[in-house]
């Protein structure tokens, strides 16, 4: 398998952007990969889902504004085996404020990340549901970007201006940027609407749709709040076997 640097993005809060980040990084690990997951939200929630926010000191901030620093004290070692995090904290809000006007500011975690594309097999970068900066860092740095979209009546809005940055992106920063694929999530097949949205986000997506569904499942909800991953939280649950699936696919699209 080629090493890969995964973007997971979609400028659309609550839909299964860190849900899929932790968990398919955490499907990466159980293969034996070394995986680096990437906490680009300030919200940290990707973090908090392996550590406790108290112990954090140096964050993904530190790593892309402090040049001089070693880039491994910025990582942190996770309950799961062959899983590290680069974790946020609130700090990160202000990071595009001092991105702004940097010459080099679309490239700089490009440039940070370089130290770890050898150590680490695959890196699931988590992004803020914003197109600003800290997600044009991620698309810059990411050899592939996967789009998770919720199953609902909206889901389809906003996406143009995703895709519309995608295509900035290749243009000039990231010529070799690819979409893997599109993720349905927070599926409840039980409701028309639910079945006829993925119907219409299949049309507009066509082979680039993952066939591969997320449904909704409490105990994907559940699971961070133990610190866990999907896979040991609840092993036999839809939402283990269904991220064991996707990874499965990611690996069979590169």
């Amino acid at each position: 398998m080629q090493r890969m640097v995964i973007a997971i993005a979609n400028q659309k809060g609550g839909v299964g952007k860190t849900t899929t980040a932790i968990n398919l990084a955490a499907a990466f690990a159980r293969k034996g990969q070394r995986v680096l997951l990437l906490d680009l939200d300030p919200q940290a929630n990707s973090s908090i889902s392996f550590l406790d926010p108290r112990t954090v000191e140096r964050s993904v901030y530190e790593l892309m504004m402090d040049g001089l620093a070693p880039v491994e004290e910025s990582v942190y070692r996770t309950p799961v085996e062959n899983l590290d995090v680069v974790p946020a904290r609130i700090n990160l809000a202000k990071l595009e404020a001092k991105l702004v006007g940097d010459f080099d500011a679309p490239f700089r975690l490009k440039d940070r990340l370089e130290p770890f594309r050898q150590q680490y097999d695959v890196i699931v970068i988590d992004t803020p549901p914003t197109l600003g900066l800290i997600t044009v860092n991620a698309l810059v740095a990411a050899s592939h970007v996967l789009i998770p979209i919720q199953s609902s009546y909206f889901a389809l809005e906003g996406t143009d201006d995703l895709l519309e940055t995608i295509e900035k992106v290749k243009a000039r920063p990231n010529p070799n940027l690819v979409l893997l694929g599109v993720l349905v999530t927070l599926h409840d097949k039980r409701t028309t609407l639910a079945r006829e949205v993925h119907e219409q986000i299949r049309n507009v997506f066509g082979p680039k749709l993952f066939d591969t569904v997320i449904t909704k499942s409490v105990r994907l909800e559940e699971s961070p709040a133990y610190k866990e991953s999907i896979f040991s939280f609840a092993p036999n649950s839809s939402g283990a076997i269904e991220y064991g699936k996707l990874c499965e696919e990611v690996i069979s699209r590169v």
